[in-house]
């Protein structure tokens, strides 16, 4: 792709070279990045305000603080009360929401191509004038905090953040993108305005856009509303990237029927040159139901319903893990099934069938993937964040058949290290113990 961006005095846009997406983008003179996609077959717009730092950027005192904006905002702005914002989405038929993620936060709403001037208008008075009112602050702790209680209730999801603290140790990708009663309970009126204050700035910013639209008519709309954002000094300072700390945790809480399996490695960061190998490892692993942990695992050993592995790519790091719920007698066999299949990977090549169907299914995901505007602004952010550049579906295509046998295989070795491996058990474990000897590969 060939970009043209602007000058400091001049606004202007850039065109994709790919034709088979009308991307472009345009920085406003106070650095703010917008993205729209032209997508003329559809009625619909999606629009999202991405801020480009998220729970790993707080300090350990701010823990949670970046989802707590991402709740408080909802709560009126100057012009509108919590219910105003709620009536006036439903009055154009938009659908509304935000989330909060290690490294992003994104604030979007989607609609008929013919309101979004009016949703726009909603969505900017969101980002732009929260009113944080002390006891609006004090009423979404008391919601925060049954948010923490209700995951910490959820054995899958603590499993995931008790293997995470110990995995990142020490460093803010191990903390909780909910914080924790005790730092969520201190957040003030105060802090909540200086972290948005510092975070939601122009150069800090992408906006995107993806449906029937125009994109000279939604940069005018756009500028009307954070044109006037003063120049920032850019990103928020960033922590350097960690290392992972491998750790075998057993943590007992006899409540349970299972024991939460979680077990990982580090792995490359999101825009590393092995991200397709990796893309297509972790589907053979366990990525689909023709997955090698599913067959073994659940359809020929029968130890487990729940079964997968997954990846987490960040900007500088990322994890590899694999996830499983079984009883306490199984979870000897299913632990030694998982590592058997990380020893097969690194000792024995893939089949070309394998790979083709891993290939044929990472293929389908990425165009299934791309079919709603929703998904088309989302990828439209994401790729500017973590790429710079805009690759078309044929390039990613390309990128992925180009993978080889001898890739996965290098990777696997590269990756699946006997002292690499960290494993967090959860549930009623009785006498169960687990030696670093269990997890050789």
């Amino acid at each position: 792709m060939v970009e043209t961006l602007p000058t400091a005095e001049n606004a202007s846009s850039a065109v994709s070279a790919s034709p088979a997406r009308n991307i472009r983008k345009t920085v406003l003179p106070n650095g703010l990045t917008i993205l729209t996609e032209a997508m003329q077959h559809m009625r619909s717009v999606s629009m999202g305000v991405w801020i480009g730092t998220g729970a790993r950027d707080e300090q350990a005192s701010e823990n949670g603080l970046s989802h707590f904006v991402e709740h408080m905002v909802f709560k009126g702005t100057t012009t509108r009360s919590a219910k105003d914002i709620a009536r006036e989405t439903d009055s154009i038929g938009g659908n509304l929401d935000a989330f909060t993620g290690k490294e992003t936060v994104c604030f979007n709403i989607k609609v008929l191509d013919t309101n979004v001037p009016a949703a726009l208008d909603i969505l900017a008075d969101l980002v732009l004038n929260p009113t944080f009112a002390p006891d609006d602050v004090e009423r979404e702790q008391s919601v925060v905090l049954e948010e923490i209680k209700m995951d910490e209730d959820n054995p899958d999801y603590l499993v995931h953040e008790i293997h995470t603290a110990n995995f990142w140790k020490n460093d803010p990708l191990a903390r909780s993108i909910l914080g924790t009663a005790k730092t969520v309970s201190s957040f003030d009126a105060e802090t909540v305005r200086g972290f948005h204050r510092t975070r939601f700035t122009p150069a800090n910013m992408v906006i995107s856009a993806a449906g029937n639209l125009d994109h000279e008519e939604m940069i005018a709309e756009v500028t009307r509303y954070f044109g006037q954002l003063a120049v920032s000094g850019g990103a928020s300072e960033r922590f350097p990237a960690p290392t992972a700390t491998p750790h075998i945790t057993l943590r007992n809480k006899a409540s349970l029927e299972q024991v939460q399996i979680c077990l990982g490695v580090p792995a490359p960061a999101v825009d590393s040159p092995d991200r397709y190998a990796l893309y297509l490892l972790n589907s053979i692993l366990g990525g689909g139901m023709s997955s090698r942990l599913f067959q073994s695992v659940r359809e020929e050993a029968g130890l487990a319903y729940s079964i997968y592995s997954e990846l987490s790519p960040f900007r500088d790091t990322g994890a590899l893990s694999v996830y499983a719920g079984t009883s306490t007698e199984k979870t000897p066999e299913a632990i030694r099934l998982i590592v058997e299949e990380f020893r097969r990977l690194k000792s024995e090549p893939v089949s070309d069938e394998e790979l083709n169907r891993a290939r044929n299914q990472s293929k389908g995901n990425i165009v299934l993937g791309l079919e709603s505007s929703s998904a088309r602004m989302s990828n439209l952010a994401r790729q500017q964040m973590y790429y710079g550049r805009f690759a078309t579906v044929d390039e990613i295509i390309a990128d992925v058949d180009r993978v080889t046998t001898a890739d996965i295989q290098r990777l696997a070795n590269d990756l699946l290290q006997p002292d690499r491996i960290s494993l967090t058990l959860l549930g009623n474990l009785g006498d169960l113990q687990v030696t670093r000897e269990d997890l050789a590969c």
